[in-house]
């Protein structure tokens, strides 16, 4: 099965508390087409309280059985990468995924441990994921699955659909 690997960078923002109780929110904010060499969790700005830090690179990986799932990504009104983070504190923050596959960022979101955010899709991330749906993306035609009709006069080991009189639970003196 064909898949290619593109190493990425992930930027996130920290905002302040809202509430003198609440911690910091930090949430990923974009993704660099290539990994700088810029060490991980580096602060880069601050700006009106809002920190911006490069959280560190990742690997982007595109495999060919997912390329109708990129392919709806791209037609998208707004195509993104899915980029799933563990952590509030950006100098113990992970990287857990980046994705442009977006029913596996939705899959990520089900982890309650994970913020999952969708950031927009650099454009020469765009280009490579729309070459490679172009070359490996094989359409797959929808086909109906047809029932087999039911036989009543086959024996099944199904249950029967009414028990006798020694299982009911009711007139069974054994089974109180």
């Amino acid at each position: 099965m064909p898949e290619q690997t593109l190493r990425v960078g992930v930027l996130a923002i920290r905002r302040p508390p809202v509430t003198k109780w609440g911690g910091g929110e930090l949430r990923a904010c974009a993704v660099l087409p290539q990994e700088p060499d810029t060490a991980p969790k580096t602060h880069l700005t601050t700006e009106a309280g809002i920190e911006t830090w490069y959280l560190g690179g990742r690997d982007l990986v595109l495999y060919s059985g997912d390329t109708g799932h990129h392919r709806d990504n791209l037609m998208s009104g707004r195509p993104s990468l899915w980029v799933a983070l563990r952590g509030d504190d950006p100098a113990r923050a992970e990287v857990i995924n980046v994705t442009a596959d977006p029913y596996e960022g939705e899959g990520f979101a089900a982890d309650l441990d994970l913020k999952v955010e969708a950031v927009p899709m650099p454009e020469a991330i765009r280009e490579t994921v729309a070459a490679f749906v172009e070359a490996h993306h094989v359409e797959m035609p929808f086909k109906k699955r047809k029932r087999l009709p039911a036989d009543p006069n086959a024996m099944t080991a199904r249950a029967p659909r009414v028990l006798a009189e020694a299982d009911k639970w009711v007139n069974n003196p054994r089974k109180r």
